[in-house]
Order: structure tokens, then sequence, then C-alpha cells
């Protein structure tokens, strides 16, 4: 099959992508969803990149949790780990929460804390020391824990430690976790994954947090036929919404219902600790997906990249605003920290994977001392710098922990898993797009060729120069408010469902201003009175910004998504610009 011609010709733009419009299949999806919608054509464009059948259009625009959310019991051990959750919660038994120290092991963690306290019980919460004791349980914790509780529910994790829960001798382990299992699972009373080898993968996409709601949905639903009545639900969907965005779970299906609810719930402000957490950010608009990815998510991950690991998730449940409080500024002083660190790393992981080359299946980095809390970042900065999956390792001494990275379509946690089983890695796995491993310094070299052989074979190196792929042409007189409402109730858009993008064709560049050292505006016209202000963001640490500079005047195609711009108590429209081009 041909490849489609350029859109708009635009074969190397300012940032050297190659712009990619709609397959012809989509674009005629596209005009039958306008033909049996009255809905704007850029609207329709984005349903028919969706998939999204015409006659789903409507439906698709307004979704209903109650019509997406699965049924718990489809899950395997779903029925027996809510059983024996209500039997603890009924008889008053010491429980534990065993929870990862990032935002879905935190949100997790909440989501449980927050339940048992409508129902007026309590529960220890343990989060690992990331340096320490590493990811997921260790058996000297786990042997700890049992001594002194009934029950252990692990979060987040859990799924490949057969050694950690053999050692809580005397309690019952329930595992609720999303992470790749292996054909054998540990001796716990209940693992709920759907990614279990025996799951069937129709959920595969659920974060933990989301596993962790619909246990609760199911315990609720016991308490029912029993004659009694759980805790609210819908308002811990602000959990769930963080958890999913931050994890980078694909946002469709039940995920992207349960984000819009989420949000919903989160305007509110009633959660203490979430309120505080915004109040820091200077978080002053109602929520979207993004702040939860790029302004909440950090700072909660903060305490555990860098602090002490339980800060999250104790913000994420706490109930007492004058602690929420001194929590949020905590986090808020270690994000910044974090910063400054992942800066450092990123900056030398980038030089050295430079200076080895960035052709294969796989780009990666090691260094002694690099933070661990911080390596996860540093390899997504990677991936996204290069197209490739990515692993950055930080050494102490001979033990290496790393992170890595992946892109769509290939599955990095599988790979990583199989060195396990190689005996090239000492402990390793994850999902398709995230996965941590532990590495002796002596099998560095042969772990890291054997990974990139391994993803090379799943075409990691033929990802190729990136695209830039856009939904429709639009003109700045199409840019209304209504137009941008509609857009947003197509999504929210994240991982799997990227944001609308628009290409303005043969903009006139009226005025350009730099504001700060990197960052610019411009107002771009169609030359027929229709004008539409535009920020580019970064814009001066690309050729994108020197292209607009000497542009003035001169017409340009601009590609980016429209937004409304919330400042001092207005709202007005404009361009977030991504990529521009000479006609």
């Amino acid at each position: 099959m041909h490849e489609l011609p350029a859109f708009l010709g635009v074969e190397a733009s300012a940032l050297g992508r190659r712009w990619q419009g709609p397959q012809p299949a989509q674009a005629r999806l596209s005009e039958a969803i306008a033909q049996a919608a009255d809905l704007p054509p850029a609207v329709c464009a984005v349903l028919a990149r969706m998939g999204v059948l015409p006659d789903q259009a409507q439906a698709y625009l307004a979704p209903a949790l109650r019509d997406l959310l699965p049924d718990p019991r489809s899950l395997h051990d779903m029925e027996t780990a809510s059983a024996r959750f209500l039997q603890a919660v009924q008889h008053s038994e010491k429980i534990a929460i065993f929870a990862d120290y990032d935002v879905d092991g935190g949100a997790s963690a909440a989501l449980l804390i927050c339940w048992l306290r409508a129902m007026g019980r309590q529960a220890t919460l343990y989060i690992p020391d990331r340096i320490d004791e590493g990811y997921g349980p260790n058996a000297p914790a786990m042997a700890a824990l049992a001594s002194v509780h009934d029950l252990i529910i692990c979060v987040d994790c859990g799924t490949l430690s057969h050694a950690p829960i053999d050692a809580a001798e005397g309690a019952d382990v329930i595992v609720l976790d999303h992470h790749l299992g292996e054909e054998t699972l540990p001796a716990a009373l209940a693992v709920v994954n759907p990614n279990r080898q025996d799951e069937s993968g129709d959920l595969g996409h659920l974060c933990a947090a989301a596993v962790v709601f619909l246990m609760l949905v199911e315990a609720n639903r016991q308490l029912r036929v029993s004659g009694q009545t759980g805790p609210d639900l819908m308002g811990l969907l602000d959990l769930v919404a963080l958890a999913t965005v931050a994890d980078v779970a694909p946002l469709i299906g039940v995920n992207r219902a349960f984000v819009r609810q989420g949000l919903r719930v989160m305007a509110s402000r009633q959660r203490i600790g979430l309120r505080a957490l915004a109040d820091v950010a200077r978080l002053d608009v109602p929520p979207a997906a993004y702040h939860l990815g790029f302004v909440l998510g950090p700072r909660v991950n903060a305490g555990g990249r860098i602090g002490a690991a339980d800060l999250g998730a104790r913000l994420l449940a706490c109930d007492d605003p004058v602690e929420a409080e001194a929590l949020a500024e905590k986090l808020e002083r270690l994000n910044a920290e974090r910063r400054e660190i992942e800066a450092g790393v990123r900056a030398s992981a980038l030089a050295q994977a430079e200076t080895r080359g960035m052709e294969g299946g796989l780009v990666w980095a090691a260094g002694d001392g690099w933070h661990p809390g911080v390596i996860g970042i540093a390899a997504a900065r990677l991936k996204e710098a290069c197209n490739r999956p990515a692993v950055v390792i930080g050494f102490e001494g001979d033990a290496g922990k790393g992170s890595g990275r992946s892109v769509p379509g290939i599955d990095l946690g599988a790979a990583v898993q199989r060195l396990v089983r190689e005996g090239l890695l000492e402990k390793g796995g994850g999902h398709k797009m995230a996965a941590g491993l532990s590495v002796a310094r002596d099998k560095l070299e042969a772990a890291m060729s054997r990974l990139d052989a391994l993803l090379d074979a799943q075409g990691a190196a033929r990802t190729g120069a990136q695209t830039l792929r856009i939904d429709s042409v639009l003109m700045p007189s199409a840019v209304t408010v209504e137009l941008v409402e509609l857009l947003e109730a197509a999504g929210p858009f994240g991982a799997a469902a990227p944001a609308p993008r628009f290409a303005f064709p043969d903009m006139r560049i009226q005025s350009v201003r730099r504001i700060g050292e990197t960052h610019l505006r411009a107002r771009l016209s169609d030359g027929q009175g229709a004008s539409l202000d535009g920020i580019a963001f970064g814009a001066f640490e690309s050729d994108l910004g020197p292209l607009f500079t000497t542009s003035q005047g001169q017409s340009l195609h601009v590609a980016g998504r429209i937004e409304l711009n919330h400042w001092q108590g207005r709202r007005s429209l404009q361009l977030r610009i991504e990529d521009a081009a000479r006609p």
C-alpha cells in the first residue's frame, strides 16, 4: 500500500516532522458521521479517528458510567477478594495495605482507606522506600505485617511477588494489580488482575486504582445482597481519574468514563488533599486530564521519588485540612527538588545515548549515582527525543535499578520479563508501555543488547521519523467556544486517545511576540478578516521560534490544538501551536 501524500504537502516541518492527515477510510467515516449527526466537520473528524460509528456519535459525546462499567465478577478471584475484604471489615480484623509508591499505588491505597473510614474502620498503610526496598512487596516487610495483621491487601503490586507473599505467614493476602503476570501466580488468597495470563485481556487497559474501584463495587453489591448499604462510590472517582491519567492508562472504554466523571468530582473540590494540592500548584481553573498528568500527578509522585514514600497516599486519603496543607506544601518543595535532579540526569542520559547511537530498537543510558526516583522521567524524555523505547539505569556500586518507557505497538514489559527468565536481569516487570528492572553491572551490556534485539524484532527500530498526525483542516472563522466544548466532550484525551490537532493553512503571521526566554505569541489571519491568537511554548528551544520571527507578514501552515485560555477570570480562544511549515 502506498503511503498517503504528506498533509498540505509538508514533508519536513520546522520540527522535522512529516504531516499526516486522515486515512481514506477515516475520511469516509467522518463524512458518514456528519450526515447522521448534526455536528461540525472538525468534531466528526475526531470521532472518526476514534473509530466511533455514525449511530454512536451522540452517545459517545455523553458516555454514562453505568453503561460502560464492566461486571467486576468477570475478573478472576474478584468475588473471593471482595468477600474476604468484607469479612475483615465486619469482624474488625486488622487490615494492612501494601501499596506501590507512585500515583496509582497511592490512589489505590486512598480508595481503600476512604471506603474503610466511611465504614468506621481503619487500615495500616505501608509503602516501601524506593531506594532501600525497591518496587513491590519484600519478604521482611510482609512477614512483619503478617505478624500483627489478619489481612494484607497489595495494591498496584504483588503479581510477581511469590517469595514475599509466602513470607506473610498467618495472614491472608489479596493482590489487586494490573501489571503483567507470569504463568504461575503467587500463593495469595486472591489475585485480581486483568493482565493475568488466564484473563481475556478485555480489561487490560485498567490501572490498579480502577481494579480497586471494581472490587469496592463488588463489595457494595455483596453488602446489598445481605441487606446492608455500602459507602458512596461515585465520590471516589476523582482518585480513579487521577491514577488513570498519571499511570498513562489508555483513555478508552470505561477508562474514559472514569476520567470524565472523576474530573467532575474533582471540580467540586470536596477532597481535602486534592484541594490543598491544587492550591499550592496554583490550579485555579476546572481540572482537565492535562492537569492530572502534568500538574497534580507529578506532585503526588514527588514523595515516592525523592522523599517519604507514603506522602502522596497520605495526602490523597487525608481528612484534616491543616495536615493536608502541610503535606501539599512538602510535596510542592519535593517536586521542585525533583525537577532539578531530573534535569541533570536527563541531560547526561541524552548525551550518553547520542554517543552510543539511537538507530536500534532500544535507546539506553546508565550512570553511577543517578537517583532512582527520576530515572523513569528521564527514560520518558529519552523516548520522546528519539521515538524509540528507552531505558535509563542508575547504579549504586554493582547494583543497577532501571526504568523503561515504550512507544505504541512495542511491548516493553513482556521483553523485560523474558530477560528475567533468561537470567540477564535480576528482577523486572511492568506493562506494555513502562517497565522496571534490576541488573548487575557485569550483565549490563549483554542485557541491553538482548533487549535491543527483542524490541527490534517487534519493529521498534522501524518507527522512522516522527509524524505529526492531523485530524483535519480548520480556519479561524470556524473556531468558536461551542466547537471547543464539543471537542472536549469527545475527550478526555491522553494515552491512546491523542487530543484533536488541526492544520491552519496559509495563515498570515500578523504579529509575533517573544515571551520570556523560550515562548512566543503570534496572531494568525486567514486574509479574509478572521484571526486567531496562538501561543507556542518552548518555541525558541527549537527552529519553531526563529521560523515565526522571520515570517512576520508572510504565510505559514500552522498546526496545533484549539483551546480556551483562562486568564484573570476571563476566557478566550487560542491555538496552542505545535508545529509550522512554509507553504
